[in-house]
């Protein structure tokens, strides 16, 4: 699984409730992008698919679910 971090899209979302509540048109409030994100690799699942994962990949993963 790859995609942006959940807990950053909510500080984002936050950060653009509150310039809404402070007054600014949601049409000027500019949209953002994620810029972090996270990499989760299922072991099982990847074995049961015939796939072989280089260390180099499973070391850079934020997470390694067995």
């Amino acid at each position: 699984m790859h995609g942006p971090r959940f807990a950053e899209v909510h500080r984002q979302q936050a950060r653009m409730l509150a310039k809404v509540l402070r007054g600014t048109k949601p049409a000027d409030v500019p949209v953002e992008q994620p810029t972090k994100f996270e990499l989760a690799i299922n072991r099982r699942t990847a074995k049961a698919l015939g796939l072989i994962l280089p260390l180099s990949l499973l070391d850079r993963a934020g997470e390694v679910i067995e």
